[in-house]
């Protein structure tokens, strides 16, 4: 086992990377509740429920098989999940009626998360391979509830900060898929899982 391998498996590498995720989720849940005090925009508490539940699921889930060591994919799994954290309510939007795409992306991601239970992971590691429920129709619908989930809190909140935040995070959504799946692939079960389920994010696009 390498040294770096040492550090992320230890007790203090997962208190203090817990302590700076439990940190930015705090400034996040507050600027949102805050905003929802004001304007009652009932999307808002969809948001942050979000990624409440994102962040129970990760808590509880279930010790991995293996996890890759690779600094990089550390890097890229911290910045994909750190991202939408930076997101802030704003005064204007250019589209308004887009908390139907925030509705919608935040029922996705629950049904992502029931089908993905305790084999959820930050960092691409291998765990029980789910194939059912939302995993037939795409190979990574939690990301994909993401894009939509977030892509209709800009059209709502929308700034250059939010947009950055939001290219940000789908550009390292994209390389996590990548990663994750170089990774997953090592085991003949998940080969034979993306030769059935041939779409990552979008049914017939990608």
């Amino acid at each position: 086992m390498n040294s770096l391998a040492k550090i992320i498996e230890s007790k203090r590498f997962n208190v203090y990377s817990g302590a700076l995720l439990a940190t930015l989720y705090g400034f996040f849940a507050y600027a949102q509740f805050s905003k929802f005090q004001e304007t009652y925009e009932w999307t808002l508490l969809l948001v942050i429920t979000s990624e409440t539940l994102a962040a129970v699921f990760f808590i509880c889930r279930s010790h991995p098989e293996t996890v890759s060591s690779t600094p990089s994919d550390w890097l890229v799994a911290m910045i994909g999940t750190f991202a939408p954290l930076f997101f802030r309510p704003a005064e204007w939007g250019i589209f308004p009626m887009a908390s139907t795409l925030i509705a919608a992306g935040t029922l996705l991601q629950i049904i992502s998360l029931v089908s993905l239970n305790r084999s959820f992971a930050l960092v691409a590691a291998k765990r029980e391979i789910k194939t059912g429920w939302m995993y037939r129709i795409v190979r990574h619908p939690l990301y994909a509830s993401y894009s939509l989930l977030f892509g209709g809190y800009v059209l709502a909140h929308t700034t250059l900060l939010n947009l950055l935040v939001y290219t940000v995070m789908v550009i390292f959504l994209c390389i996590r898929i990548i990663r994750e799946e170089r990774h997953l692939a090592q085991d003949p079960a998940y080969r034979t899982y993306m030769v059935d389920v041939r779409y990552r994010l979008i049914p017939f696009v990608y």
